[in-house]
């Protein structure tokens, strides 16, 4: 028998801030690469990190929500 554990709010909020540090590094280094400005770059990242932190947030609540392919 396989047990389904589902998220808690606060596992989801700490994988998305995991994951968009790190993604949101990668595109500070992509847009640096691409403006040679730091200033910009940076707004990208910033700008990036915090929508992106709301999408996935929602994005796991959705699929957390959604009973396809579990046991239950």
């Amino acid at each position: 028998m396989v047990t389904l554990l589902s998220d808690t709010h606060l596992r989801s909020i700490v994988k998305a801030f995991s994951w968009r540090i790190s993604a949101s590094l990668l595109t500070l280094i992509i847009s640096y690469i691409f403006t040679l400005n730091i200033v910009i770059s940076s707004g990208i990242a910033v700008t990036e990190f915090i929508m992106k932190i709301i999408w996935y947030y929602i994005h796991e609540r959705i699929w957390n929500a959604i009973k396809w392919g579990t046991n239950m």
